[in-house]
């Protein structure tokens, strides 16, 4: 009985010193600790690839490929009709607002200060991801309104 608890004692201690191991090595106090982090990618000028304007995970204004986690600023109004679309105004992500890519309209092909915003029709699905359909920027969408 007597050797069964040094057996248990020295694997109770072996356990013990692997996890003190284990947390100054790879634990938060640990001097290498900062060297396991994911590192997280920072937008800088110049930065950015650019994509096709249709692409998935791509701004709609600069056409600037989404990194994970960033998001592009939208507006979405209420729909008016009760049905499955929806107004939706898309300012831009944040490369295009911050001045760092050429901001244009993906109908008329004029350049948007940062203050314009392009319209969309946004088609909301149940099982799938949501659909957004460009109309035109603020420009280009009253002209069309006006020439009716």
């Amino acid at each position: 009985m007597g050797e069964y608890i040094k057996i248990l004692m020295w694997v109770i201690a072996g356990v013990v010193l692997l996890w003190l191991g284990y947390l100054i090595f790879f634990g938060p106090m640990s001097p290498f600790y900062p060297y396991f982090l994911p590192k997280k990618k920072k937008w800088r000028k110049g930065d950015g690839i650019q994509g096709e304007p249709g692409d998935p995970q791509t701004c709609l204004v600069c056409s600037t490929k989404l990194i994970k986690g960033s998001l592009v600023q939208t507006t979405a109004f209420p729909s008016v009709s009760g049905g499955i679309d929806r107004l939706m105004y898309v300012r831009g992500c944040n490369v295009c607002l911050n001045g760092n890519a050429a901001r244009k309209c993906p109908v008329c092909k004029a350049t948007l200060n940062l203050d314009d915003y392009l319209v969309a029709r946004m088609f909301e699905r149940t099982k799938k991801k949501n659909h957004v359909h460009v109309l035109g920027c603020n420009h280009c969408k009253k002209t069309a309104n006006l020439k009716k």
